[in-house]
């Protein structure tokens, strides 16, 4: 069963800059409902509200039952605009669904169970590909989350959609041409790097070592010829 989300908007009579301006020094957030073949409708919600449901695990993840003049009216948010100073929400949009609407989703991935990876216990560690993945699905079916289960993988062992468990009638990946990757158990790097750096410390004391032995040659030759000058 998909999560939903609940808010209140009210009908805005006329947009702009000006006009959005002034509903947000009122507490309220302009948005705009479109899609479903129907007219965009131009609306605002209360901002605490919204910053409730923005502070919440998955929200664009979950549809919302949007109530407009006592209409209510299943939607999906959308694109949100950010003031790149205070951070406060400007602007939202939402996409108005049925449940025969189907969707492009990023679903996020979630991983279990570390401590009973062997990989991990060897001093291994998991490289995540991908901590989203792009799904295709109907609005009324919509995964909160992917979860990853980590017991038993190897060092070297990867992990990819078709091992991905209780995946829900009608999700399908939006990449098709391949299994892809979502994460891999590997070797640290640092060990990886600090035995290439032995590797090039022990060469650098073999070329050491041949240059001091050319060194002793060269100072013994010359030592060689003053004696037969002295015989």
């Amino acid at each position: 069963m998909v999560t939903t989300s609940n808010l209140s908007a009210e009908t805005r009579k006329s947009v702009g800059k000006g006009k959005s301006r002034a509903l947000r020094r009122e507490g309220r957030i302009p948005a705009i409902v479109y899609g479903n073949k129907i007219d965009p409708v131009a609306v605002s919600i209360n901002e605490r509200d919204l910053n409730a449901e923005l502070r919440k695990e998955g929200f664009f993840n979950r549809l919302c039952n949007l109530e407009i003049e006592k209409e209510n009216i299943k939607v999906l948010p959308q694109e949100i605009s950010i003031h790149p100073v205070t951070d406060k929400t400007e602007h939202i949009d939402f996409l108005r669904v049925s449940d025969n609407t189907n969707v492009t989703i990023e679903v996020p991935v979630k991983f279990e169970n570390e401590e009973e990876c062997p990989g991990i216990k060897k001093g291994g560690i998991l490289n995540i590909v991908r901590y989203n993945i792009e799904v295709s699905c109907p609005a009324s079916n919509i995964p909160e989350l992917f979860i990853i289960d980590l017991t038993g993988l190897e060092l070297g062992d990867s992990i990819r959609f078709s091992n991905i468990k209780d995946v829900s009638e009608g999700v399908t990946p939006t990449i098709t041409d391949r299994d892809f990757i979502i994460a891999s158990v590997v070797a640290p790097a640092a060990l990886t790097s600090e035995e290439e750096e032995e590797e090039s410390a022990e060469g650098e004391e073999g070329e050491e070592d041949i240059a001091e032995t050319e060194t002793s040659s060269s100072e013994e030759k010359p030592a060689e010829e003053n004696d037969k000058k002295e015989e």
